[in-house]
């Protein structure tokens, strides 16, 4: 008789995680691998009802800075890098 070994992946059959994307232009490159990614809204206000742009700055991890400042980046969310830090840029 054989014995199989099952793993803990086998056994918990788990979907995807999906995390939050979002698409910008970077704003600034001054400091080490990070960016700075201006993220945009469209919202209309609750009591006026009046359509407005909300802008929103995120500090993105960039690793070996390759973007510009004015270049369109899309960020996703992943673990706190520092205590800003918890975007990663990954187009």
């Amino acid at each position: 008789m054989t014995a199989t070994k099952v793993t803990a992946k086998e056994t918990k059959a788990s979907p995807k995680l999906t995390r939050q994307t979002y698409s910008g232009v970077v704003s600034s490159v001054g400091m080490k691998d990070t960016a700075v990614v201006v993220v945009e809204r469209f919202t209309k206000h609750q009591k006026y009802h009046k359509f407005q742009t909300k802008r929103t700055k995120l500090m993105a991890h960039d690793p070996g800075n390759t973007k510009k400042v004015g270049d369109k980046a899309t960020i996703e969310a992943c673990r706190p890098i520092s205590k800003n830090k918890a975007f990663k840029i990954i187009a």
